[in-house]
């Protein structure tokens, strides 16, 4: 890929979501993957990985961050949860609290999964399970993985990467993708959905792949109910 904008590890916070937030973000039984590769990029500190793996899918977590040691990872994501939970002070009636009980339920959400991903990234760190890359460059080749999943990296951080950076991301993401590719949210930190996101829809059909707007049961940042699908 040609030179873009990247992003440094203080600019996206690293916190992790449970298999049950995927499920839902991503509307996606697991059951019927079971036996297929799956990608989770970025994976963050997300039990998807060790919970996809236990469930019998060769499931594989790429981020920026995966060549740091689990002491210092543990320490830096409970640091994020708590200048993110502080973030909901004052502001809780912007979000819909229909999965998450309270502020106090959200904390124990991401805690969970970053628990569940310390031990098994612990275990698994020194192998192919979590490999350090970052978009829009990843150390595979074509049609690696039936599936590919990427939550709270793409749209959200619209200050800090460009629109190059998400078009050549999507790209490759696909790239590495058989089967499919899903994009989860659509929406910006500022809860307005991501002002180019139609280019971004043209430029994949031009290339050959088809996209969908898909609706998701599954909304807590207002109006973030939707994810993009690219199929291959």
């Amino acid at each position: 890929m040609g030179d873009t904008e990247t992003y440094a590890i203080d600019d996206v916070a690293f916190i992790g979501r449970t298999v049950g937030e995927y499920e839902k973000m991503f509307d996606i039984d697991l059951s019927a993957w079971g036996g297929e590769s799956v990608l989770d990029c970025p994976g963050g500190a997300c039990a998807f990985v060790a919970e996809a793996n236990r469930r019998d899918i060769d499931a594989v977590g790429v981020d920026m961050l995966y060549h740091i040691p689990p002491d210092e990872l543990r320490e830096k994501c409970e640091r994020d949860i708590d200048t993110a939970i502080a973030g909901f002070d004052g502001v809780e009636d912007q979000f819909v609290w229909e999965f998450y009980d309270d502020v106090t339920d959200v904390r124990n959400h991401w805690t969970r999964a970053y628990e569940q991903f310390i031990a098994d990234y612990a275990d698994y760190h020194d192998t192919d399970r979590y490999v350090k890359a970052e978009l829009p460059d990843l150390p595979y080749a074509d049609d690696s993985f039936s599936l590919v999943l990427s939550a709270h990296l793409m749209f959200l951080y619209m200050d800090k990467l460009d629109h190059e950076f998400h078009r050549q991301s999507l790209l490759e993401l696909a790239r590495v993708a058989s089967e499919e590719v899903r994009v989860y949210p659509l929406e910006r930190f500022d809860g307005k959905r991501y002002p180019r996101l139609d280019d971004l829809r043209e430029m994949l059909a031009d290339e050959g792949y088809e996209t969908k707007i898909r609706s998701v049961p599954f909304e807590f940042q207002q109006g973030a109910d939707e994810l993009l699908r690219i199929v291959v």
